[in-house]
């Protein structure tokens, strides 16, 4: 853990650069402690949806999930929201002055175990 899901919709793709995006999100989350090895980043684009009454082809959406285990302080989970929701602002800044966008962040923190195998840690140890 954590585990990033960027959900943005098609008329994004082009000017949304999200590997650039996933590739800061995963600094944030290093640089507030999360454990490099166990950090899975991903961005959906969606083809399929309708925002709003969906008489405009030019609305877009980005909507973040950031999935962490239980454990953070609220400090810790307030200040990695603030910085991850504050770059996706900066990010889309251009788009959000030059069209019709929605920005979301969620936060889940798993309540029960679950159920995981990563080596990839070894390698940060």
């Amino acid at each position: 853990m954590p585990h990033i899901t960027v959900e943005y919709t098609d008329n994004l793709k082009q000017a949304g650069n999200m590997k650039e995006l996933l590739q800061r999100i995963n600094e944030i989350l290093i640089d507030e402690g999360f454990p490099i090895g166990g950090i899975r980043s991903r961005a959906v684009e969606l083809k399929d949806y309708v925002i709003a009454d969906g008489t405009s082809e030019e609305d877009s959406f980005i909507h973040v999930t950031l999935k962490i285990g239980p454990g953070r302080t609220e400090e810790v989970k307030k200040v990695t929201c603030d910085r991850i929701f504050a770059l996706l602002e900066n990010h889309f800044e251009k788009q959000f002055a030059t069209r019709y966008i929605a920005l979301s962040l969620e936060l889940f923190e798993f309540m029960y175990p679950t159920y995981k195998k990563n080596n990839i840690h070894h390698r940060y140890r």
